[in-house]
């Protein structure tokens, strides 16, 4: 299972060094990885997605909270939350696909951003399903390059569960 784990650090240079050796060492993999700027000043947030049982994760947040700049880890993987993600997608585009491509780049609501004379570079936001969805529709165009910032996450202070409310809009 993936868990999405939220860490807040101190803002001080090596950090997320000590953080990415600490997974290393103990053989555990990193499948997203976001740091930025949090609410406060001299704290940032990291936002990964890791592979593991929740024993593991028991065991990796023990393990990060014996670093000296980590001051709160949190497995928000069963929290509600809203997440986002960030694409850069370059599709081929000839004069025959053009407006089918755009077509469905609307429908994605992704942003065209750059246009060149054999290709299309589309901008998308959304949750991570959002992202997969649209790659496998442009696959058949012939994807040249894909750029992700990975998943970013914060709790709803609302509580709404909206993958609660996808599921029941399914079954109706």
């Amino acid at each position: 299972m993936k868990h999405t784990l939220s860490v807040i650090v101190e803002d001080e240079a090596g950090v997320l060094s000590r953080i990415a050796s600490l997974f290393a060492r103990r053989g555990f993999n990193i499948e997203s990885l976001a740091v930025g700027p949090a609410e406060q000043d001299g704290v940032s947030r990291i936002t990964m997605v890791v592979p593991g049982d929740d024993r593991i994760i028991e065991q990796l947040t023990k393990q990060l909270y014996k670093l000296v700049n980590v001051l709160k880890v949190q497995d928000i993987t069963e929290i509600p939350c809203v997440e986002r993600e960030l694409m850069l997608l370059k599709v081929n585009a000839t004069s025959s696909n053009r407006s089918e491509i755009i077509e469905l780049s609307q429908i994605f609501r992704a942003r065209i951003v750059d246009v060149a004379e054999d290709s299309l570079t589309l901008e998308v936001v959304g949750d991570p399903g959002k992202m997969v969805a649209i790659v496998q529709v442009l696959q058949k165009f012939g994807l040249r390059e894909i750029a992700r910032t990975g998943k970013i996450s914060l709790t709803r202070e609302s509580g709404v569960n909206t993958e609660l409310l996808k599921s029941l809009q399914t079954k109706v």
